[in-house]
């Protein structure tokens, strides 16, 4: 734990005051003690401290309380929060974990809402660029930036979906979280996605930059099972939310070049051909279902005319976007 710093003695009502708007944190957290004080340590590094930060312990059985209580001691912009376990480690968990501490905080005075993970690290600097992203583009809604969970791999954004807020930070424009309803439980996964996608189809802007990263210290997936197991839960959840069929398949090979090499991409297409062929029912809107598929159907006219572009004599690398 770090000694007494500046930061310690500000009162909740000073953090996070500054030129690019104020901001709030909220973080579920079950079972995190391996992980959570290098999270709650990278926040309190900030050079933009949220004026709030809710840590929400969702049935906590290890030492994530414990280990929280000794920093909201100290520093009174933090809370800790319980709520009872009612449903174990699942999306909806999540969300209704984050629901009742965005009880806690709906009343303040506060320009972005952050959804924060506690299995992540980032830069002293981290929130002050989202801010300033913020207060760049007054139609941005959504933001975040890349996660990386092995250094030596990059993201190639002429595949994915730069518009995309990945779910271990998205800070939300306050307007917008309210537009589109905030997090909805969801018990498959997802939640983080409806909700990005949803403020897209509502008319604002969301994105990744990725002038900044987060380091995700526990594998994408893993949290309730093998690796394996988790990228038949991700085909399970590109079919609910509506994903296109030729979609999933370019997607599933496309992923087969990333570890654990062929059978990732394969689980991943297996998952979403199990949940089409038993017909699932899918837990998202139908607008919202079309407005995806649309969505995907631009991508891949995009990524199409970019490989066209490539084999033209001459045609270099200037459409690669990684983090």
């Amino acid at each position: 734990m770090q000694g007494g710093t500046v930061q310690e003695g500000m009162r909740a009502s000073d953090a996070g005051r500054g030129r690019w708007g104020t901001y709030v944190l909220i973080t579920p957290a079950r079972d995190e003690e391996t992980f959570i004080e290098e999270t709650i340590q990278s926040v309190l590094s900030q050079t933009v401290l949220p004026r709030r930060w809710v840590i929400v312990s969702d049935g906590s059985a290890d030492r994530t309380d414990a280990i929280v209580r000794a920093y909201t001691e100290r520093y009174p912009w933090m809370t800790l929060i319980r709520v009872p376990d009612n449903n174990g480690r699942n999306f909806a968990s999540k969300a209704h974990a984050f629901n009742a501490g965005y009880a806690t905080v709906k009343d303040l005075d506060y320009d972005l809402i952050g959804n924060l993970d506690a299995d992540l690290s980032f830069e002293s600097d981290y929130f002050e660029y989202l801010l300033r992203q913020f207060d760049r583009y007054p139609e941005l809604g959504v933001a975040g930036t890349p996660f990386v969970e092995d250094p030596g791999v990059r993201c190639d954004y002429r595949v994915a979906n730069i518009e995309h807020v990945s779910g271990g930070c998205q800070l939300f424009r306050r307007k917008c979280f309210e537009s589109i309803g905030g997090y909805v439980p969801i018990e498959g996964g997802g939640i983080d996605w409806v909700a990005v996608t949803t403020a897209r189809m509502r008319g604002w802007r969301t994105q990744t930059f990725t002038g900044k990263s987060l380091q995700h210290l526990r594998r994408m997936g893993t949290g309730n099972g093998s690796l394996l197991a988790g990228k038949l839960k991700l085909g399970r959840e590109d079919y609910y939310v509506g994903g296109h069929p030729l979609w999933e398949v370019l997607r599933s090979v496309y992923q087969m070049k990333n570890k654990p090499y062929i059978l990732g991409g394969a689980c991943i297409l297996i998952g979403y051909l199990a949940s089409a062929a038993s017909r699932m029912d899918r837990p998202v809107p139908a607008e919202l279902v079309a407005f995806h598929r649309s969505e995907q159907k631009q991508r891949l006219r995009r990524i199409v005319s970019r490989a066209i572009h490539s084999l033209k004599p001459g045609a270099g690398d200037a459409d690669r976007e990684c983090r």
